[in-house]
């Protein structure tokens, strides 16, 4: 039964890290679409890049999260100390990634009311 539970768990987090890379071919893909379109109008440039960047960055945020979550089933499955201390490592390197990032994205987001305003 357990050995059941392990491969459950082993698939489930091989699916949680499929469905990151999903995402994150996603937001390239649309990041560069509205590249291109903005290359052959010739909008506002520096406005429009930064936009189709922090778009990008936030599809990375949630693709962070899920392979967080999937680093965290793979332990779960059977952790020695030495899984623990790489998990640890990990969940600091990818949380003080989001932090960061979504740091940027509010921070822009402030620029842009202002700027409305």
């Amino acid at each position: 039964m357990l050995e059941v539970f392990r491969q459950c768990t082993v698939y489930l987090a091989a699916f949680v890290e499929a469905a990151a890379a999903i995402i994150i071919a996603y937001g390239a893909l649309e990041a560069t679409a509205k590249v291109f379109l903005l290359v052959v109008r010739r909008g506002n440039m520096r406005i429009n890049k930064e936009y189709i960047r922090l778009n990008l960055g936030q599809w990375l945020t949630v693709a962070l999260e899920f392979e967080l979550a999937a680093d965290i089933l793979r332990t779960a499955v059977a952790p020695s100390w030495n899984d623990i201390g790489q998990l640890a490592a990990i969940i600091i390197i990818r949380t003080t990634l989001n932090f960061f990032l979504q740091k940027e994205i509010d921070q822009a987001e402030a620029r842009a009311k202002s700027q409305a305003d």
